[in-house]
């Protein structure tokens, strides 16, 4: 998920309480305005008073030419740069962003916020907006949550469903009411990860709950933000994990309740290119795979052969992270 500041100075009352709704993680103040937006909500200030100070924690640089970089990096390795740029954006940027994880700039509109935010693909760390129009920095607020991460889906195809006896499962209560065609990815291994859908669907046992994921047993691994995984059990109120759709797009959402009951399981065993992976999920005909084109499949109903929607890579993880090393999950 990008990180959405905004610059209000000189001070505007409208304008905070628009980052304040519209989900932005700090604003920028004069010095002496920390505790009026302290007064209006909690968020994160940068002001030489506020919480995060200009010229400390945070470093503003203006690009002017090639040489600039190698300083911008320099500094980027212990503070957050806002980068500012003259006549020419995309190509220093570029080079910043593929070297650097912090690296944020300045944008004054939603057609300047797309281009800042994808980048190399990747875009910017960061956002600090400019706009002094609340309605325009309402619309650019929206572009940051909605422009999540992408992951790279592929086909699995099921090999074998079998019981696998009681187990500790976790469903994950989300604070976002998810779709069709959405859930989260959850699997054995971090290299292999279903796309279990979310509990959105109409049928005739329970009432849908389009904010949980039945994901699966507590060792589970679960994709998060930034490419990181976490175990099930790890999970608490408050955390954030990503939603995905069947066509990869994904959204940080927060965790509002983990619910661990003991209940039967199955053993999910799907073929894909990488080879065969697994997760273990509720034996309940509510819980459900996704299919290629979104549908959500129960598992008591999958067969030999059905198709699934998975996410792999090459990769192993370490605490959560990815690590090019030799790692076996069986």
């Amino acid at each position: 998920m990008k990180t959405a500041w905004v610059k209000v100075d000189p001070w505007n009352k409208s304008l905070v309480t628009t980052a304040l709704e519209g989900g932005a993680a700090a604003v920028m103040v004069p010095e002496g305005y920390h505790q009026k937006v302290k007064e209006l909500g909690r968020i994160i200030t940068v002001a030489p008073d506020g919480d995060l100070k200009p010229d400390h924690e945070v470093v503003f640089y203006e690009v002017k030419s090639q040489g600039d970089e190698k300083e911008i990096l320099r500094l980027a390795l212990n503070a957050t740069v806002v980068v500012r740029t003259t006549d020419w954006t995309i190509i220093p940027l570029e080079n910043l962003v593929a070297q650097a994880d912090n690296i944020f700039t300045e944008v004054a509109s939603s057609e300047e916020a797309r281009t800042a935010l994808t980048v190399l693909e990747r875009g910017v760390a960061g956002i600090l907006i400019g706009a002094e129009d609340p309605a325009e920095l309402k619309k650019i607020l929206a572009i940051v949550h909605e422009g999540g991460e992408q992951v790279q889906l592929s086909t699995g195809r099921i090999v074998a469903v079998r019981q696998a006896g009681l187990g500790d499962r976790a469903c994950v209560d989300a604070c976002t009411q998810m779709e069709l065609g959405e859930g989260m990815l959850v699997g054995n291994s971090s290299g292999g990860l279903f796309l279990v859908h979310a509990e959105s669907v109409e049928n005739p046992y329970v009432s849908p709950r389009p904010f949980r994921v039945n994901a699966g047993p507590v060792h589970a691994y679960i994709r998060v933000p930034s490419g990181k995984t976490r175990y099930l059990s790890e999970l608490v109120a408050g955390d954030p994990v990503l939603c995905v759709d069947h066509q990869g797009r994904a959204q940080e959402v927060t965790v509002g309740r983990m619910k661990i009951e003991r209940r039967p399981l199955l053993l999910v065993i799907a073929e894909t290119e990488a080879g065969e992976i697994t997760t273990l999920v509720q034996n309940a005909e509510t819980i459900r795979l996704t299919a290629p084109g979104g549908e959500p499949r129960s598992v008591v109903n999958l067969e030999k052969g059905s198709e699934v929607l998975v996410a792999l890579e090459s990769v192993g993880r370490h605490f959560g992270h990815k690590v090019k090393e030799t790692i076996w999950e069986k």
